[in-house]
């Protein structure tokens, strides 16, 4: 729209005041009709002062406390989730109102402390990003470095928002949590990514144009930053002080992909960028600090600088607990198998391009773009990801969404976009293309399987969630060919150090014309050069490399089989007795024809842990110790030798012994072994009741009204009459053991079973007391029941019936008190 309509429009601040007032009485649909049209009638000055507050409005506050529109919350059953989507379209009226606001160069701001960890620690000691995404951005107020910003196109401040709204901790409704693929979230992330990085054509071009031209692009890289400054360490020893940002110069070629760069690198910080204090020291090398000193000391003989205060500069300033969702890991898995197949899509002339051919008009930007992505974007911040993930994620199935986020990763021959599959997915060979893509990703695959094996032998195996994912990743890995990609990797970084030396200075960097993908023929020692660079760039040059094909490794593997060999075992106890159960169970079990004993309950078993998933759990572990021998090569004489020795000393009577424990002050005390030993129900704690019989859980085969009533009946009697029922239990005659036999425990003079903590036995010696409780049991009143209908048969009435049964319990109660003691001996 021209603006010779302006005079015609609302102000500004009346528009804004509509706006607020509207997004709190009218629906949303309403509402997003309303914003359409604003943003087809209005020129880019009125519309520039509502765009912050709608964004914040869409995805919410930074800190949480405005929710905006749940889009982690909004699902295909909502009705406005298809509103949302089209107005949020890469194409729809949100976008467009972006482009239009691009072409003004309007800037919006965003505090530094709202970055990640590791990004803001840098900023506040006076380093400027390795990422080149916050370059030239910030800006210095006079408050000193806690309070800077960065000043960011529309673009770019849409864009930060909308990945910040993943990790933001937002106070949901009750009984409401955000972990579905299928939310608008979820689904606006999977578009982007589509639209932004495709996998086939290029990038459309902006919707918007005004009488400039189409939008182009606002931070153009610097001439001397290529691609090879991305997600890589620099290589120069002295760190860009952010006093001393770089100037940029246009670049055409970057016009074309700028908001492809921008999108990727905004999900790559936000999401990627986080790790524990202890990695973040790591990280940072002497040559660094020392760096850093000397450009403090030369900073401070400047006359007018800002004010740092005090305690900034220093590693302090690093404090970022990080504890990604369930949801969060779930959105970088979309990222990663999105950026695998946006890389696989490079053309196959361009992928075997000569290195000196990069640098040809007829390679576009997207296509080089592709070439690169993986390893100079995301390779070491989801690398560090996984890793702190993996060392901090609860031991349960919930860890099933990191694992797939690790498989996908490592597997990009996955998604090459191929139809043909002649073969299973067991005995699919891994084509030998993929060989520097193993090499350069080395520790993803060997650190990150050794950190596995650790959690793997602390997890209960039994459970068939935890099974699948131990049977996942041998799986992955018994792929033909993976392995011995692997140990050829190995091999390349245990070279001598002196094959860098001679080779070094003959290695092209990227800046200087060299290439990312090795050729087939490249020498020896430059594929020892990009593995130790590769590994030393990841855990530094001090780390103490562990082989996954060594002996310690395979001592490792060695112990996760003992355990998968046990887990069988007692899935296997657990099944027959589970069977045996069944079979023993008739059509009357509903009225608790089984046993009463709360204590019968067989050690590992848990509800989900039964029948047919105990048979995906045998399997599960069955075919994860046939990929794991694969894997290592493992004699199947000596893993049949092992497992039969386990059966041998795992038998059912060992299943009754207690637990591996050692004697301590307090008594005994359960070691690991002693806790895997409970883990995967091997042993167990003999445990019984021990409180009084008449506070015992209701039981399910229970009345719960009529337990508590006949408790209520028997309490009465028992407060009235308990003198009386002494004095009858003391009496030595016959009534007298008639008494004790109906009105005491017969147990009441025997010494309870101790617990392993306590060393002093306890003496139940309880008061005689009438019980009615067994009345309240569904067996109890189904045998009254028949007896009445017999009686009734019979022609007896109620009356008769019922002196009829007391006479039998009288008698029956007689028999055993006079022969109960000699027929409890035979």
């Amino acid at each position: 729209m021209s603006y010779m309509a302006a005079p015609t429009l609302q102000q500004p601040g009346f528009l804004l005041a509509n706006l607020k007032n509207d997004s709190s009485t009218k629906p949303l649909i309403l509402r997003c009709q309303e914003l359409v049209k604003i943003i087809d009638e209005y020129p880019a000055k009125e519309l520039h002062t509502i765009f912050p507050w709608l964004v914040e409005t869409v995805f919410g506050s930074l800190d949480g406390i405005i929710a905006g529109w749940n889009l982690r919350l909004l699902h295909s059953r909502s009705n406005e989730y298809n509103i949302v989507l089209e107005f949020l379209n890469p194409s729809g009226p949100m976008m467009k109102l972006v482009y239009k606001l691009q072409a003004e160069e309007y800037k919006y701001e965003i505090p530094v402390n709202y970055l990640p960890g590791p990004v803001k620690a840098c900023i506040q000691e006076g380093v400027l990003p390795d990422c080149p995404l916050f370059h030239n951005k910030l800006q210095f107020p006079l408050s000193g470095l806690l309070m800077l910003n960065l000043a960011l196109n529309p673009f770019e401040f849409f864009m930060f928002n909308f990945a910040y709204c993943l990790i933001t901790p937002k106070n949901y409704p009750l009984g409401q949590h955000a972990s579905s693929t299928d939310s608008a979230y979820f689904v606006l992330v999977d578009t982007y990514l589509k639209y932004f990085l495709p996998t086939e054509g290029s990038v459309p071009p902006s919707p918007f144009s005004d009488s400039r031209g189409s939008v182009t692009a606002p931070s153009p890289r610097s001439s001397s930053v290529s691609f090879a400054g991305y997600g890589v360490h620099s290589p120069s020893l002295l760190k860009h002080h952010i006093f001393h940002q770089p100037s940029v110069n246009a670049d055409p070629a970057a016009q074309e992909i700028w908001r492809s760069e921008t999108l990727l690198q905004m999900f790559v910080e936000i999401w990627l960028h986080h790790y524990s204090l202890e990695m973040y020291q790591k990280l940072q090398s002497p040559q660094v600090k020392l760096a850093l000193l000397q450009y403090r000391l030369s900073m401070s003989s400047m006359p007018c600088q800002p004010h740092a205060p005090p305690g900034s500069g220093t590693l302090h300033t690093y404090q970022e607990p990080f504890s990604p969702t369930e949801e969060h890991v779930l959105v970088v898995r979309l990222l990663v198998k999105h950026l695998h197949a946006f890389s696989n899509s490079l053309k196959p002339e361009q992928l075997s391009a000569s290195p000196s051919a990069h640098s040809h008009t007829h390679t576009s930007p997207l296509e080089e773009f592709k070439r690169v992505v993986m390893q100079r974007f995301v390779q070491q911040k989801l690398y560090l990801f996984l890793q702190h993930c993996f060392g901090h994620w609860p031991l349960d199935a919930s860890f099933r969404a990191v694992l797939e986020t690790w498989l996908s990763y490592i597997q990009p021959w996955r998604y090459t976009g191929e139809k043909t599959n002649p073969q299973p997915d067991q005995n699919r060979t891994v084509p030998d293309k993929w060989e520097s893509f193993v090499q350069e990703n080395l520790l993803v695959y060997t650190k990150l399987f050794q950190v596995f094996l650790n959690r793997a032998v602390r997890t209960d195996l039994v459970n068939a969630k935890n099974a699948l994912m131990v049977f996942r990743v041998a799986k992955v890995f018994s792929q033909p060919n993976l392995a011995e990609m692997i140990q050829k990797g190995e091999q390349l970084f245990l070279e001598p150090e002196h094959v860098l030396h001679h080779r070094q200075p003959r290695y092209l960097t990227p800046s200087q014309g060299g290439s990312f993908l090795s050729s087939r023929q490249r020498v020896v020692t430059d594929m020892v050069f990009r593995v130790k660079s590769q590994v030393y760039a990841l855990e530094g040059q001090d780390c103490q490399y562990k082989q996954m094909f060594g002996s310690e490794l395979r001592g490792a593997v060695m112990k996760l089989i003992q355990i998968i060999a046990q887990a069988r075992q007692t899935a296997k106890r657990i099944s027959d007795h589970s069977n045996e159960v069944a079979a023993n169970t008739s059509f009357l079990s509903w009225f608790g024809f089984g046993s009463p004993d709360l204590n019968n309950t067989f050690a590992g078993a848990e509800p989900e842990d039964s029948g047919e998933v105990l048979k995906k759990t045998h399997e599960f572990l069955d075919r994860a110790l046939e990929n794991l021998c694969q894997i290592f090569k493992l004699n199947q004489g000596q893993l049949t030798q092992l497992i039969s020795n386990l059966g041998s000393s795992q038998d059912d009577g060992n299943s009754k012994q207690l637990p591996d424990c050692i004697h301590g002050e307090s008594g005994l005390i359960l070691t690991d072994l002693g806790r895997r030993q409970i883990i995967n129900g091997l042993r167990r704690f003999d445990i019984h009741y021990q409180g009084d019989p008449e506070l015992q859980p209701i039981r399910s085969y229970e009345s719960a009204l009529l337990v508590r009533l006949f408790y209520k009946i028997s309490s009465l009697v028992n407060n009235r009459f308990g003198g009386h029922m002494n004095a009858l239990c003391s009496r030595p005659d016959l009534l007298g053991r008639l008494g004790r036999h109906y009105l005491t425990d017969p147990d009441s003079t025997v010494k309870a079973v101790h617990s392993p903590l306590s060393r002093r036995p306890l003496e139940r010696n309880r008061e005689p007391r009438l019980s009615l409780r067994v009345l309240a049991s569904y067996r109890t009143l189904l045998l009254l029941l028949l007896f009445y209908v017999l009686g009734a048969l019979l022609s007896f009435g109620p009356v008769s019936s019922t002196l009829l049964i007391l006479t039998g319990g009288f008698l029956y109660g007689l028999v055993m008190m006079l022969f109960g003691d000699k027929l409890k001996t035979h």
